[in-house]
């Protein structure tokens, strides 16, 4: 796993605007603090939001892994957060290395849709 976030040096091709769209949508439409969206190899793409429940709290990567490994799938292309916290947090990281394998691009970035900076599983 990469230990640090490498500055975004090229434009996100395609497939990767399209994660921050649905992102950031799923952020604004359940008024959480983030928003996650994942792109299975199979190209399937799972978008989710942080939960906050008194008795529940997942983070929106967390809740978008879940949905994937319970829709069946075998592996991650890509993913990406848009949160207000200054890095994805190293659990977050590692649960989409344990469903993605080494070498998952994670984007960072804002909770408005701008990437700053990119990781690595």
């Amino acid at each position: 796993m990469d230990d640090t976030a490498a500055p975004l040096t090229d434009d996100p091709s395609a497939e990767d605007r399209k994660l921050v769209v649905l992102a950031r949508a799923t952020r604004l439409r359940a008024q959480a603090a983030e928003g996650a969206a994942l792109r299975d190899l199979d190209g399937r793409t799972y978008a989710a939001a942080t939960v906050d429940l008194p008795h529940l709290q997942v983070s929106a990567l967390g809740a978008a892994i879940a949905m994937a490994v319970a829709s069946g799938a075998a592996g991650l292309e890509a993913a990406v957060l848009l949160t207000g916290a200054d890095a994805v947090a190293e659990e977050d990281l590692a649960a989409v290395g344990d469903l993605g394998g080494a070498g998952v691009p994670v984007l960072v970035g804002d909770t408005a849709g701008r990437l700053a900076h990119r990781r690595t599983t």
